[in-house]
């Protein structure tokens, strides 16, 4: 039988907004986007230009520049929030909660890898199924 292995890749949560994040459009409630720089919906044809500053925004469920709420969010095991940026966030959650066996990096600081940083309700296994749940109604929003 071949146990599910995950090994931190190293990834801080910052390194996600590479990536364009996912988030709710404030004027129509549809998919949108949002960079460093700015916000657009293909639904509405919104464009939104200057972020707000906001180096405190990173571990909630709005994206940390112009804190719109995100796309992938739902609610989770006793009032948490289940929530990813893209879908590459929700994939390296996913292999992280659905492993058996669970490896910590040795970088330059272990501790502030993001999954070192995801909340114990998320990385219990009692709470495995749930979480796996979650991220497939999550996964069902991106198509």
């Amino acid at each position: 039988m071949d146990t599910p292995r995950f090994r931190d890749p190293q990834i801080r949560i910052q390194d996600f907004a590479d990536e364009p994040i996912l988030v709710l459009c404030p004027r129509c409630a549809d998919r949108a986007s949002v960079t460093a720089s700015r916000l657009t919906c293909p639904a509405c044809g919104l464009v939104r230009e200057n972020p707000l500053p906001d180096f405190h925004a990173w571990n909630r469920p709005i994206d940390p520049f112009f804190h719109e709420p995100l796309w992938l969010r739902a609610d989770c095991r006793g009032g948490n929030t289940l929530w990813a940026f893209h879908e590459s966030h929700l994939d390296l959650i996913e292999r992280f909660v659905a492993a058996k066996l669970r490896e910590r990096g040795l970088g330059d600081s272990p501790g502030m890898t993001l999954v070192a940083r995801l909340p114990s309700w998320m990385t219990a296994a009692k709470n495995r199924d749930e979480v796996l749940r979650a991220i497939t109604k999550l996964r069902a929003t991106l198509s």
